[in-house]
C-alpha cells in the first residue's frame, strides 16, 4: 500500500491529524494551498494544476458573450444538453471507465483518439486517473484526495490541492505511474524530465493537444451555427468544468451517511447512487463503487446509463474490442431473490402429503 498512500502530493495540512484521522483544514488553509499550488513562478512543477484552471478561465469569456451578446432559448437549450450530458456522459466514458478503470479496450488508437477528442478537452487524464486509483483505495478514509468529510472546498479543489503527483516519488513509483497512464495515450515524461516538471504528462504534448482539440471543435461549432454557437458550447464546457468538481462531494453524501437499503448496495464507503448524475450522465455512483472495473454501471431497469450505450454501441462497430459487463452479477448477488420450492411430506396426524413452510 505504501505506493497508494505515496503517489499524491500531500498537502501542506497532512492527509490525517496527530489521532490518525482526517486532516480537516480551514477554508484560509483550504485556499493558501490553493493559490500556492497555482504559482508557476514560483516553482514550474505546478504548470499541470496552473494549465488546467486556465483552461477553465479561458473558457469564462465565451460564457458571456453567449449571455451578453448572443443570447437565445435555442442556444441554451445547447448549452444544457452539451454541458450536462455529452460533457458529464464523455467523462464518464473516457475520464472514469477507461482512463482509470480500463473497463474496456479499443480496438485500435484510432478509436481511442476519437473517444479521446469527442468533446472540449478541460482535464488532464493525469489529474483525474492516478489520483482516482487512490480515491478507490482509500475511499472516505484519510488519504482520499477528496474525502467529502473534509468538507466542500476540500473536494471543490481537490485537483489542485491533493490530486497532482508527488513530485518526489522514486524512478520505481514513477515507472508505477506511467504504466497507469500509458493505455490513454497520453505522452508521457521520462524520469528525468519528472524530476524537472514534476508530472507525468509531458508538458508540450499536452498544450499542443489540448489547442489543436479547442480549433478543431471551435471550427466545427462555428461552421455549423457562427459565433453564436460556437459561444453557447465552449461557455457551456466551462459551465461544466467548475460544476464537474462538486461532483465527489455530493457523491458520498456531503460527508455523512445518505445510504439506502435497497438502492445503494455498496457499504464499504459512503458513495450513493443519485438519480441526477446517473440520467446525464451514466454516474449511478454507489453502483460503480461496487464495481468498478464494469463498462455498465445502470443494473436496473431505470438506471440509464448513456456511457454505456456508447461502449455498447462501439462494441457493435467494432471499435471496442473487449468490455466488462457486471449487471448479471449485480442482479444475482443483490437484486435476485432464491426462489425456495416446497417439497410434499407425509403428516401422520391426517394421513395426507402437506407442504412444509
Amino acid at each position: 500500500m505504501a505506493f497508494i498512500h505515496d503517489v499524491l502530493q500531500a498537502p501542506s495540512y497532512g492527509w490525517k491529524n496527530a489521532d490518525g484521522e482526517l486532516s480537516k483544514p480551514t477554508t484560509k488553509q483550504i485556499l493558501k494551498e490553493f493559490f500556492s499550488r497555482l504559482n508557476i513562478i514560483k516553482c514550474k512543477k505546478n504548470w499541470l494544476s496552473f494549465t488546467s484552471w486556465v483552461m477553465v478561465l479561458c473558457l469564462a469569456p465565451f460564457l458571456l458573450l453567449f449571455i451578453f451578446k448572443y443570447f437565445t432559448l435555442k442556444g441554451l437549450a445547447i448549452a444544457f444538453v452539451y454541458s450536462m450530458i455529452v460533457m458529464g456522459t464523455h467523462g464518464t466514458i473516457w475520464y472514469h471507465r477507461y482512463c482509470t478503470h480500463r473497463a474496456y479496450k479499443f480496438k485500435n488508437n484510432f478509436w481511442r483518439f476519437v473517444t479521446q477528442n469527442l468533446t472540449l478537452k478541460i482535464i488532464p487524464e493525469e489529474i483525474y486517473a492516478i489520483s482516482h486509483h487512490v480515491h478507490h483505495a482509500l475511499s472516505d478514509t484519510p488519504g482520499d484526495p477528496y474525502n467529502a468529510e473534509g468538507g466542500f472546498l476540500y473536494c471543490f479543489l481537490a485537483d489542485v490541492n491533493h490530486q497532482p503527483v508527488n513530485r518526489n516519488l522514486s524512478e520505481k513509483h514513477f515507472d508505477r505511474c506511467v504504466t497507469l497512464m500509458k493505455h490513454t495515450g497520453v505522452t508521457t515524461n521520462s524520469y528525468k524530465q519528472y524530476q524537472k516538471w514534476g508530472s507525468v504528462a509531458n508538458p508540450l504534448q499536452m498544450i499542443i493537444g489540448v489547442i489543436a482539440n479547442w480549433a478543431f471543435w471551435f471550427t466545427v461549432f462555428y461552421l455549423l451555427g457562427g459565433m453564436g454557437l460556437a459561444c453557447a458550447i465552449f461557455g457551456a464546457a466551462g459551465v461544466w468544468a467548475v460544476g464537474v468538481r462538486t461532483f465527489n462531494y455530493e457523491g458520498h453524501g456531503k460527508g455523512k451517511d445518505k445510504r439506502r437499503d435497497g438502492i445503494d448496495f455498496n457499504r464499504n464507503d459512503m458513495s450513493i447512487n443519485q438519480l441526477w448524475p446517473g440520467i446525464v450522465a451514466g454516474e449511478w455512483h454507489n453502483n460503480h463503487h461496487l464495481y468498478p472495473k464494469s463498462a455498465r454501471s445502470g443494473f436496473k431497469a431505470y438506471q440509464v446509463d448513456a456511457a454505456w450505450y456508447y461502449i455498447k454501441f462501439m462494441s457493435m462497430i467494432g471499435a471496442v474490442s473487449h468490455y466488462h459487463d457486471s449487471k448479471k452479477e449485480f442482479l444475482k448477488n443483490y437484486v435476485d431473490k432464491q426462489t425456495v420450492v416446497a417439497q410434499p411430506v407425509y403428516c401422520p396426524v391426517t394421513g395426507k402429503e402437506v407442504f412444509a413452510s
